[in-house]
């Protein structure tokens, strides 16, 4: 079964290799091969301000099960990716984080690899103790790990966590 997947990345650094990622179904016979369904969100709401772009990734989230975290060059620094993981964990959405800094721009350049973003977020594990969300999540690397021909299971494996 595929899932609805929400992505989550830093729109004007990464857009392009974003949708490489979420885009990979379309050389796939159909979603259910890809593993996935993508829901997510374009900032075209940037200019009305900070409770509509909350309430566009509320609605965004709204029926995903799980949230995959493109990492890029920048991406741990955006304030809207922080809040799209706080609001995933609070629906309890699996989370994955899959860092995108090999794929090239729409120039051909490729990126330095930035930090991740569940390195500096916390959460309490089962035995209450505080715990890095990456201490909890599986992260991947695109190019690496051949995220072509493994994204779903990623994104079935987080589902299931």
């Amino acid at each position: 079964m595929a899932r609805r997947a929400f992505f989550s990345f830093h729109y004007e650094r990464d857009i392009w290799r974003a949708c490489q990622v979420r885009n990979q179904w379309v050389t796939k016979p159909d979603r259910e091969a890809a593993g996935f369904w993508d829901a997510s969100l374009w900032e075209t709401a940037r200019r009305r301000g900070d409770a509509a772009i909350k309430a566009m990734i509320d609605d965004g989230l709204r029926n995903t099960s799980v949230t995959c975290v493109l990492i890029g060059a920048e991406t741990a620094t955006r304030k809207w990716v922080k809040y799209e993981i706080e609001q995933s964990l609070e629906r309890g959405n699996g989370l994955l984080g899959v860092y995108i800094n090999g794929l090239r721009d729409r120039t051909g350049l490729t990126d330095p690899r930035g930090a991740n973003p569940l390195d500096d977020m916390y959460t309490r594990n089962a035995a209450g103790l505080t715990v890095s969300l990456s201490v909890l999540f599986s992260t991947y690397d695109y190019t690496l790990n051949d995220g072509y021909g493994n994204l779903g299971r990623w994104i079935e494996e987080a589902a299931r966590k």
